[in-house]
């Protein structure tokens, strides 16, 4: 996972007003998972964007893409 994926997973979070345990509460995850994703320890699965993605509001592309489009 790159830098801009974790950043975007934090930032659409904190927008939302959400604690790391409360994210993985809505999403079903466990809050070290959220921990891993934000500090780039692990990869997003499929499963999991789908989930953040829907919870979010947000794209599939956007989640993983929308700050890499826009520093370009």
């Amino acid at each position: 996972m790159t830098t801009i994926t974790q950043n975007r997973v934090k930032e659409l979070r904190k927008q939302a007003g959400l604690s790391q345990q409360a994210l993985a509460d809505q999403i079903g995850v466990m809050r070290k998972t959220i921990s891993h994703w934000e500090l780039g320890n692990h990869r997003i699965s499929t499963d999991n964007a789908k989930k953040l993605s829907q919870f979010f509001q947000v794209s599939i592309d956007d989640l993983l893409n929308n700050h890499a489009r826009r520093s370009q």
